[in-house]
């Protein structure tokens, strides 16, 4: 069940990131910057209830959005769920107004599938890389920018 986060899904949230993160798949999320960002975050549910799957659409600008922190737990990969959670932000995006959508990843032939085309980090805007200062990686970035247009 797909359904947007609570502030009771934080600490799932975060602990699902923090598996990737330090597997350095993806980039690490602070419980502050969750709570701070709790709106832009999707999550997909087991049948119990737990969190098991996970992603957020920020805003970027004004006909920009960034599909970010996607992650599923290991033992339910390759299942669909990462499709059924980028689709959601697509669609969220859509319902926005919101025609152009962009991700950072590691994993270019997933996003690929989804309709996704590399792109330079040139051609996204300026904005996009304050949170970029942030990063450990900075300001050597390893990850490939892709982009869709709905």
């Amino acid at each position: 069940m797909i359904q947007k986060a609570t502030i009771n899904d934080v600490k799932e949230i975060h602990a699902l990131l923090s598996t990737f993160a330090a597997k350095d798949q993806l980039l690490p999320r602070s419980l502050s910057e969750l709570y701070e960002h709790l709106r832009d975050y999707t999550v997909y549910r087991d049948s119990s209830g737990a969190v098991i799957g996970t992603v957020a659409l920020s805003i970027s600008w004004e006909n920009l959005a960034e599909v970010r922190s996607l992650a599923v737990m290991e033992h339910r990969q390759n299942e669909g769920i990462g499709r059924l959670l980028v689709e959601h932000c697509l669609s969220e995006a859509v319902t926005l107004g919101i025609y152009r959508v962009f991700t950072l990843t590691y994993q270019q032939s997933f996003f690929e599938k989804m309709g996704f085309a590399a792109v330079d980090k040139g051609v996204l805007p300026h904005k996009i890389w304050a949170d970029c200062v942030k990063c450990p990686k900075f300001p050597d970035c390893d990850e490939t920018a892709m982009l869709i247009e709905l």
